[in-house]
């Protein structure tokens, strides 16, 4: 879970998240919503998707992006585990 948390410490990589949220994109879509290059945008792409947050498919000639859910709700639920319910803070953990 340490790559993924080092993952999502960059801003445009969070926006990419962000991004395949909505839908599953190609390396175009997704740079044409950033104003770097494509090498830079193929590289936060690779971070993401060593981290297991994004998934790739070759689709004919494009591959195509698409957010893997499975880890980034372990991520999430990590987050809420650590943070506590409300519940948990008033020490009722009856739950």
């Amino acid at each position: 879970m340490n790559e993924s948390f080092k993952a999502l410490s960059d801003p445009t990589r969070r926006q990419i998240i962000k991004l395949l949220r909505e839908r599953d994109l190609t390396a175009g879509e997704i740079a044409e919503q950033f104003s770097m290059t494509k090498p830079s945008i193929s590289h936060h792409l690779n971070s993401l998707k060593s981290a297991g947050l994004v998934l790739d498919e070759r689709r004919g000639q494009h591959i195509v992006y698409s957010l893997n859910t499975t880890v980034v709700q372990e991520v999430v639920g990590w987050f809420l585990e650590v943070l506590g319910t409300d519940d948990e803070k008033k020490g009722d953990v009856s739950r």
